[in-house]
């Protein structure tokens, strides 16, 4: 995991997905070194709809990565003028979005910036943010998930697992064969936050959760300061590469998450989950599907962060803020 001593920290970093809540929390963090050069900051928003800070030092950039010319003009573009030499890639839909287009962003913008990394004059590192539902989670596997616990690999899974999974193997793969672009895949815990895309997020934001009548999984869930804070380790820990679980501070069974929340927590029999909250989402317009979270909703699934602590000095320390998780 270890690289050459003598790294230097980065003059420049790109950070794509900056007009999502993560994405602005990072650009903060990282303006807070006084010796950074340059942050540009990438959404598809303009930029009077993006809560950035005002500093010489930002730039903000709407592209549209779903076009491989537009990244390569970023990247060969103002990315090669301000010396950019660390990327942090954020920009992957929402859970419950999913097309041609989806899968382009999520996954073929990725791979085209892996190949033209690999070849840029300044960009030597690449910071790539994944996902704890990269993980199977079934009965007979751990139910504390190291980084080489199995995938979910399954053809039946919905869009947005598989398209996180072929995003992360892709970058994976690239750790072994590019050895001149430092790469860190970063497995994060579910970010607990509004407007992040959070499946749990959105089930507690209804005034009564319906929950499996006798399960009561343990989950784990990361605040948005502490996935902020090993993103920004990440970023600055050069010479580093290879795969690491970011679990967040908060380790509780399904029920106590409702309990925080203050919602009414309601068991009923499993066959009624499903229909009852897609007549939810066709009512409310909600995100919460309980088909693409029946696995975890059931069984066990809580990230083992020793690797990180290790070699990124990440461990979690901010806890959720559970208070009126539906604003």
């Amino acid at each position: 995991m270890s690289g050459p001593s003598g790294w230097r920290a980065p003059r420049g970093v790109l950070v794509l997905g900056a007009s999502t809540p993560l994405g602005e929390r990072l650009c903060r963090a990282l303006l807070a070194d006084p010796e950074l050069r340059a942050v540009l900051a990438v959404g598809k928003e303009p930029r009077e709809r993006v809560r950035l800070p005002e500093d010489a030092r930002l730039r903000y950039q709407p592209v549209d990565i779903t076009h491989a010319r537009h990244v390569h003009d970023l990247l060969f573009g103002p990315a090669r003028e301000l010396g950019v030499d660390v990327v942090v890639d954020l920009a992957m839909h929402r859970a419950n979005d999913f097309g041609r287009s989806v899968h382009v962003q999520n996954v073929e913008s990725l791979r085209w910036l892996l190949s033209l990394a690999e070849r840029h004059p300044t960009v030597r590192r690449v910071v790539f943010r994944s996902y704890a539902e990269v993980y199977r989670v079934e009965p007979g596997l751990p139910s504390v998930i190291t980084e080489d616990h199995p995938l979910e690999l399954s053809p039946e899974a919905p869009q947005w697992v598989r398209d996180r999974v072929e995003a992360d193997v892709l970058a994976c793969v690239k750790l072994g064969l590019a050895p001149g672009l430092e790469i860190a895949v970063l497995r994060c815990a579910e970010v607990l936050a509004p407007h992040e895309g959070s499946q749990l997020h959105d089930y507690l934001s209804a005034p009564v959760c319906l929950r499996s009548a006798g399960f009561d999984p343990m989950l784990n869930v990361l605040a948005l300061e502490d996935a902020a804070e090993a993103l920004r380790l990440a970023v600055y820990a050069g010479g580093t590469r290879g795969i690491f679980n970011i679990p967040g501070a908060d380790t509780l069974p399904l029920s106590g998450c409702i309990r925080l929340a203050g919602r009414l927590d309601v068991p009923v029999p499993g066959p009624l989950l499903a229909p009852a909250y897609e007549a939810r989402r066709r009512l409310r317009g909600g995100q919460f599907s309980y088909r693409i979270n029946r696995g975890r909703f059931h069984l066990a699934a809580v990230l083992d962060g020793t690797l990180a602590l290790r070699t990124l000095g990440y461990a979690p320390h901010d806890r959720v803020v559970w208070t009126n998780p539906g604003r």
